[in-house]
């Protein structure tokens, strides 16, 4: 493993730390990171190469374990998002299941908010219980209901994401981190809706911060990939969990990645604008019952999202008339917006939780969590605003 990564800021602005941060150029000094494209290393010696094993000599050993280009991603994360240390991991979901099985065993319990993406439910209700770990799916909006699911002295991991996928609600971040550190519990964030540049999840008590990087890190609909960042010592537990289970990232989707990282902040400015315009006006169009977005006052949770956001996200969740069918034609009826399951994305999607990523759940499920036939979700993309808004509204005008 890479020498664990001190505790340290680069005294600059997220835009340029984006840029900069954690480069490490060979002697070749290349102005675009290199991409180390190797399974393994090679030592001058026999005695090197056990100091390396032995963890004596810092340096990498195999590929699976570290590798330079993964490295410096890893490490303008870390500085991104202010954490002592990260690892990159194969994808997202890869990245939510070793946060969780990096600090849990048999007999362990884990509380979480019920408003998950699917896969992250199948983990918490199908996969922990596998391995003797149970689990209380909660309310995430009722403080009340994290305090009385917490099982004292078996409960070691809360679990959330906030916004929510798909209908965008706010969970008190710095609420449930101290409800869960009374516990003796960790609080776990899934932060992809928010991206590291809208919500800063450990500055409001968060201990591990995960994402998908899959989504606005990459941004650009180029490749896999997730990052798990933390206190180092958990980060370490981390470490040890990917080197001998595998779901390591390999060195070019790092190096894409890390290209993603440097327009992060423009992306996410245009789409996070152009999102509270389009909120705006879908709230208003005829066809449309019900519009989910943090950055409007009407919001469930606005006082809250106001608080630990600084933008409204790039996403918006709209309900519309006719259910299933109504949202069926505006999905169709699209031009420039695409149909797609994922999100975060440069071009605008927009995707049918129904019947997509919630399609798992059973219909009393996603009513409990307003995920109706009608809901549609909008990755907002950095295209034209006026052309988005031409496209949409003549897509909802058709399910009237």
């Amino acid at each position: 493993m890479a020498k664990r990564a001190k505790k340290k800021t680069t005294g600059l602005r997220p835009a340029t730390t984006l840029v900069h941060g954690g480069i490490e150029r060979s002697r070749f000094g290349e102005t675009s990171e290199a991409i180390f494209l190797t399974q393994g290393y090679v030592y001058e010696t026999a005695e090197s190469a056990e100091a390396r094993f032995k963890g004596d000599d810092p340096g990498h050993v195999y590929s699976r374990y570290s590798n330079p280009t993964v490295a410096m991603f890893e490490e303008r994360m870390r500085l991104m998002e202010g954490a002592e240390a990260a690892r990159a991991t194969a994808t997202g979901m890869a990245a939510v299941n070793i946060a969780l099985m990096a600090g849990l065993k048999a007999g362990d319990h884990v509380v979480a908010a019920k408003a998950l993406f699917g896969s992250c439910r199948y983990i918490i209700e199908d996969l922990l219980p596998r391995f003797g770990v149970t689990s209380t799916l909660v309310d995430g909006a009722d403080l009340a209901q994290w305090k009385k699911a917490v099982k004292k002295g078996r409960t070691r991991a809360f679990f959330l994401e906030s916004p929510t996928n798909p209908t965008l609600e706010i969970v008190d971040i710095a609420a449930v981190a101290e409800i869960a550190h009374k516990a003796g519990a960790r609080l776990i964030v899934d932060n992809v809706f928010a991206t590291p540049l809208m919500q800063k999840p450990l500055e409001l008590g968060a201990d591990v911060v995960v994402y998908s990087a899959t989504k606005h890190i990459d941004g650009q609909g180029r490749c896999l990939g997730g990052v798990i960042l933390g206190g180092a010592d958990f980060i370490d537990d981390v470490h040890t969990l990917l080197k001998h289970t595998g779901p390591s990232m390999s060195p070019f989707n790092a190096w894409v990645l890390l290209k993603g990282l440097e327009t992060l902040p423009i992306r996410v400015d245009r789409q996070a604008a152009s999102a509270a315009i389009l909120a705006d006006r879908i709230a208003d169009h005829p066809a449309v019952k019900r519009t989910l977005y943090p950055g409007r006052a009407d919001h469930p949770q606005a006082a809250l999202a106001a608080r630990q956001m600084t933008g409204g996200s790039t996403l918006v969740a709209f309900d519309v008339k006719g259910g299933k069918k109504g949202a069926f034609a505006v999905s169709n009826a699209l031009k420039i917006t695409r149909i797609s399951n994922n999100l975060g994305d440069a071009k605008s999607l927009v995707t049918h939780p129904t019947t997509t990523t919630h399609q798992r759940l059973s219909e009393e499920a996603r009513q409990e969590l307003g995920i109706t036939q009608g809901l549609l979700r909008l990755s907002v993309g950095i295209e034209d605003v006026e052309d988005l808004w031409d496209d949409l509204s003549q897509a909802l005008d058709k399910a009237r």
